[in-house]
């Protein structure tokens, strides 16, 4: 079958769909457009067609609006788009965090493309962490991906990574997610992100402040319930128990998963707590969801639907402890 990940590179630890070039720590940023896949350009053709006509040979025409998108080294097609269509190239997303592994701290851990190239992006991990109790780790990110196709804004995320599982959950606060969001409309200018993304990654601090509530925060087996009910079924058990619960499957995985099945389930800070509710869901959605194969997984994980569930966990984690 083919893979949705085009090519990619990481350091550390294999990634759990156990794709990929392996690198050693603070590669060039060359390297890595080398190994993961990046080192091709955008390129830009006017949308032609043949018009039937009376004979053997129809007519040519030129449709001005829009364009049609390719790969500079298979010269395979990606998207057709309007003209007014800008284009951020695989080598800028790589590029964004040239001044932040070499002055500031960063360390690239991921890059790749997805669907052949219409996807693409960046993970890097900013240097900051904090404990929850138990030695439970926390670390830092910054995702950068965008793509060429319509379907994903050039976006930068601060991200968590809960090092114990590989959860990845997008810093939100107040049921705001900081990400910044660059449409293809508009020009993206890195210096204009970085400096709006100054102020999104100073809420580390008040981020992990609210997690640790959360490792504080015991719940009650109705409340896990009620939990689990609401982010995965969206039903709320105080107002409708329907006979037959949709998503059947899923609730019953996640409540595995939560009682002590899951990657970190019985550290003492998930233990029966509202964070352990929230990991449940990230484990579920990063690892343990139905897709067609891993790579689409991760593909919902972090850009579609499978994000949407993970960011209805932490809004309805929150609440429990607002």
């Amino acid at each position: 079958m083919a893979h949705l990940i085009e090519q990619m590179a990481y350091v550390g630890a294999t990634p759990w769909h156990g794709l990929g070039n392996r690198l050693t720590e603070k590669q060039p940023l060359e390297v890595w457009q080398r190994e993961a896949g990046m080192n091709w350009h955008i390129q830009e053709s006017p949308v032609h067609f043949k018009a039937d006509a009376i004979g053997a040979l129809g007519t040519i025409h030129t449709f001005p609006e829009q364009k049609v998108l390719y790969r500079s080294d298979t010269k395979a097609a990606l998207s057709v788009v309007s003209n007014r269509y800008q284009v951020v190239q695989p080598r800028e997303v790589l590029e964004f965090y040239r001044d932040l592994t070499e002055v500031s701290g960063y360390e690239l851990e991921t890059a790749g493309v997805l669907k052949g190239g219409r996807k693409f992006w960046a993970l890097a991990k900013t240097g900051q962490a904090a404990t929850l109790k138990g030695n439970d780790l926390v670390s830092g990110y910054l995702l950068l991906a965008t793509s060429c196709d319509g379907t994903l804004a050039t976006t930068a995320t601060p991200t968590t990574v809960r090092v114990v599982c590989n959860n990845t959950l997008t810093i939100a606060l107040d049921g705001t997610a900081q990400a910044i969001k660059v449409p293809h409309n508009t020009r993206f200018d890195p210096k204009v992100v970085k400096k709006q993304l100054g102020i999104a990654v100073s809420q580390w601090d008040e981020f992990m402040y609210r997690m640790r509530h959360l490792a504080e925060r015991k719940v009650q087996w109705h409340e896990a319930m009620g939990f689990f009910m609401n982010v995965l079924c969206e039903v709320n058990p105080a107002n409708q128990l329907p006979e037959t619960l949709p998503n059947e499957r899923a609730l019953r995985k996640v409540q595995s998963l939560y009682e002590g099945q899951g990657r970190g389930a019985t550290l003492e800070s998930s233990r029966g707590t509202a964070w352990g509710l929230l990991n449940a869901v990230t484990e579920y959605v990063d690892h343990e969801r139905r897709a067609r194969s891993n790579e689409y997984r991760m593909d919902s994980a972090w850009f579609g639907q499978g994000a949407q569930i993970k960011q209805r966990a932490l809004d309805t984690a929150i609440q429990l402890v607002a």
